[in-house]
């Protein structure tokens, strides 16, 4: 089952940071991933989960 963390187009192209994979409240936010991880641990989030939120109509191959 496929599980949707980010529901909102707000994000799209940049990194977030969120609380844990079961709770996808976004705690920090970047156009980097040290500006989201560093965003999040300024508001006391130590380990939080970071992912790249990519933009709509682009093909990402990893």
């Amino acid at each position: 089952m496929e599980k949707i963390l980010v529901t909102t187009s707000e994000y799209n192209g940049r990194y977030v940071a969120m609380k844990s994979f079961d709770d996808n409240t976004i705690v920090g936010v970047g156009d980097d991933p040290e500006k989201a991880l560093k965003d999040a641990e300024t508001k006391g989030f130590k380990n939080p989960v970071l992912l790249y939120i990519p933009e709509e109509d682009v093909v990402h191959i990893y």
